[in-house]
C-alpha cells in the first residue's frame, strides 16, 4: 500500500524517546506540508503504544507501532528487518532517522536490504526539483550537508529509488512545542522476525549517562587552542562557574587533551542553541561555527582581530584571555555578592 508519506524513525530507550527523534518530526512535518502528505513516527520496541500520544503532541499525523517481546531491546537485525517489512508493506517517499549510534547502526542497514540510497549527517533539509538530462523530477528531498571537512555544503539527492533516506545530526532541527491538542492515527503492526535474526542475545546492559548536557545548557563557555595548555583551560571551567553555565570545547581543545569529547562544539560534536555562548580563543572555523552559530547571544574573546569568530559574534572583544577572563570573572562574581 503505497503511503508516500514522512517518516521518522523514533528511537526510545525503555520508553524515553530520544530528542533528535522529536526534532524530525518538527522537521517532518514541514516536509510533508510541502508534498501534502503525512508525517508518521515509526516505533519498534515492546510496550511502545503508550508513546503514541506523545509523538502526536509533537507533530506525528500517523504512529506506527511495532511491538513484539523480541523488540524489548535494541538488536540491529530484528529492528533492521521490521523497518524494512514496514518500508515493504507502506511505502513511505522519504523516512528520516536521527544521526546517533543507533540510528548510524540501523539506517546503513535498512537502506542496503531495500536498494535505496542514503545521506549521512544531513545539517538541513528542502523539497524541491531536480533535473537530470532530459528528465525532471518534482518535489524530491534535497539532503544537505558538510563535506570535505566541512569547508564546502553539499546538496544530495536520490531522484530514482524510494524511500528517500536521510541521517540528520542531533540538535540540528528545531524541537516544536508540543500541542496537546493534537492526535493521531495509530497503526498496529506486528512484526515477523526470523529466528535467525534474533541470534544474539543480551545477557546484561550497561548504561553511563553524559557527563555534560550541552544541548540542555541555556549558557556555555567554550574554549580553543587559544589557551594554549590544559591548565590554562581552568580559567574556561572557572568562567563557566561564575556564569552557571556549561563548558564546551572546539574540536582543537578536545585533540589537545584540554576537555574531553562530551564537551565538543561543532560539526562532529554537539550542535547547540543556548540563551548565550562565549568562545574564548576559538578561531571560528566553519566546522566549530555548524554547531553554535545559532546561539541567542555570542561572544566572543580573541587576541587575533581577523578572527573568523568574529564574522558570528553579537559582541566581540579582541584582547588577551589571560586578562580578559579573569575581568569576567571577577565581575560576575561581584554582581552575586
Amino acid at each position: 500500500m503505497k503511503t508516500n508519506e514522512v517518516w521518522v524513525y523514533i528511537e526510545q530507550t525503555d520508553g524515553k524517546i530520544a530528542d533528535v527523534s522529536l526534532e524530525l518530526l518538527g522537521k517532518g512535518s514541514e516536509l510533508a506540508k510541502t508534498l501534502k502528505v503525512k508525517v508518521a513516527a515509526v516505533v519498534p520496541g515492546s510496550g511502545v503504544k503508550k508513546l503514541a500520544e506523545t509523538l502526536a503532541h509533537y507533530g506525528a499525523d500517523k504512529v506506527y507501532v511495532a511491538d513484539s517481546p523480541v523488540l524489548k531491546n535494541f538488536r540491529t537485525r530484528p529492528y533492521a528487518a521490521t523497518v524494512v517489512s514496514l518500508v515493504k508493506e507502506y511505502e513511505p517517499q522519504i523516512m528520516l532517522f536521527g544521526a546517533t549510534t543507533t540510528g548510524r547502526d540501523i539506517a546503513p542497514r535498512v537502506a542496503s536490504e531495500l536498494r535505496v540510497g542514503l545521506t549521512a549527517d544531513c545539517t538541513n533539509l528542502k523539497i524541491g526539483d531536480f533535473q537530470k538530462k532530459d528528465a525532471e523530477y518534482k518535489d524530491i528531498l534535497y539532503q544537505i550537508r558538510p563535506a570535505f571537512g566541512g569547508n564546502i555544503i553539499a546538496t544530495i539527492v536520490s531522484p530514482d529509488h524510494r524511500p528517500q533516506m536521510s541521517t540528520v545530526r542531533e540538535g540540528v532541527m528545531k524541537m516544536n512545542e508540543p500541542d496537546k491538542s493534537r492526535k493521531a492515527e495509530i497503526v498496529e503492526y506486528t512484526p515477523e522476525i526470523p529466528a535467525d535474526l534474533q541470534a544474539a542475545e543480551i545477557v546484561e546492559r550497561l548504561q553511563q549517562e553524559k557527563s555534560v548536557d550541552l544541548k540542555g545548557a541555556q549558557i556555555i563557555v567554550a574554549g580553543g587552542m587559544g589557551l594554549g595548555t590544559k591548565e590554562n583551560f581552568e580559567l574556561i571551567r572557572k568562567l563557566a562557574h561564575a556564569v552557571g553555565g556549561e563548558v564546551g570545547g572546539s574540536r582543537a581543545a578536545v585533540d589537545a587533551g584540554f576537555v574531553s569529547s562530551d564537551h565538543q562544539v561543532g560539526q562532529t560534536g554537539t550542535t547547540v542553541r543556548p540563551k548565550l555562548y562565549i568562545a574564548v580563543g576559538i578561531s571560528g572555523q566553519i566546522q566549530h561555527l555548524a554547531g553554535m552559530a545559532e546561539s541567542n547571544r555570542i561572544i566572543a574573546i580573541n587576541s587575533d582581530p581577523a578572527a573568523p569568530i568574529f564574522a558570528c559574534a553579537h559582541y566581540g572583544i579582541v584582547g588577551d584571555l589571560n586578562e580578559v577572563v579573569p575581568r569576567f570573572i571577577e565581575a560576575y562574581t561581584s554582581l552575586k555578592k
